[in-house]
């Protein structure tokens, strides 16, 4: 069955992928925000959302589907389907190449298949539980690793201007202990980047159930390691991903990075 899920979340990532691309190039007339003025949706985070969460129920009608922009369905299976139709709308808005189509699966012992596709690069991530995780068919592993002072770190900043400030002083407090520091915009890529070794690191907070479904099946079965900021299981609030080696020190370190300074 398994086998099964992952075609579906793959041919509708595709199809969704190539709607939201050949839209991007000729161009966007309806784009507007949301929780704040810094998070926008377009006409094709709504309309590819659509195709997928379709395209699900044809499929599979006895399904549950969660989706970012308000699409869903509460089905009696036992599986429950994520959609991102635009993970990585800011970067789509300027046409920065980093967004994607995510599209997870879970069941009762948790995420299932992942898809995670980037149509402007022609990527596409995919894992199935216990198979191990992939790149355009091809297997793909982390990086071995180890040291903070030389590992290359991902994050992403909330849409809350209060929260973004807490999260740059962070930042700053953390950056001279690491290699560097990146800011990519899209999640589910940030996480597939850690699977396939681009980056040794990625976290962030204030995320969704959509945000990570498929990014982090695909991470742990390219042997990441992923959790929340104090080592217990992922969650949309406190994400970490990180080179087994690297994943409690890091923890750690970001933990330190955000408790308050001392006046002594």
């Amino acid at each position: 069955m398994s086998d099964q899920l992952l075609a579906i979340a793959r041919t509708l990532a595709h199809q969704a992928g190539a709607v939201a691309l050949d839209g991007r190039r000729r161009g966007l007339r309806d784009v507007a925000t949301k929780s704040s003025v810094t998070d926008m949706v377009t006409e094709f985070d709504k309309a590819c959302e659509v195709m997928v969460f379709d395209g699900l129920r044809s499929a599979r009608p006895t399904d549950s589907i969660v989706g970012e922009e308000g699409s869903r369905f509460d089905g009696d299976s036992g599986i429950t389907w994520y959609i991102d139709p635009i993970d990585g709308t800011s970067n789509f808005l300027y046409d920065i190449p980093m967004w994607a189509v995510s599209i997870g699966a879970s069941d009762a012992q948790g995420p299932l298949v992942g898809v995670v596709f980037n149509p402007s690069a022609n990527e596409t991530f995919t894992a199935i539980r216990g198979h191990g995780a992939y790149l355009n068919d091809q297997r793909i592993h982390c990086n071995e690793a180890a040291h903070l002072a030389t590992a290359l770190v991902a994050t992403g900043f909330s849409y809350a201007p209060d929260d973004r400030l807490a999260q740059a002083r962070r930042v700053s407090r953390l950056i001279h202990q690491i290699r560097d520091i990146r800011r990519f915009g899209a999640a589910s890529l940030d996480m597939c980047y850690v699977a396939c070794g681009r980056l040794d690191a990625y976290f962030e907070e204030n995320l969704h159930p959509w945000d990570i479904a498929a990014g982090d099946l695909i991470a742990r079965e390219a042997g990441c390691r992923t959790g929340d900021f104090r080592g217990g299981p992922i969650r949309p609030a406190e994400t970490l991903t990180a080179s087994p080696a690297l994943f409690a020190p890091l923890a750690e370190l970001i933990v330190d990075a955000s408790s308050p300074i001392s006046k002594d």
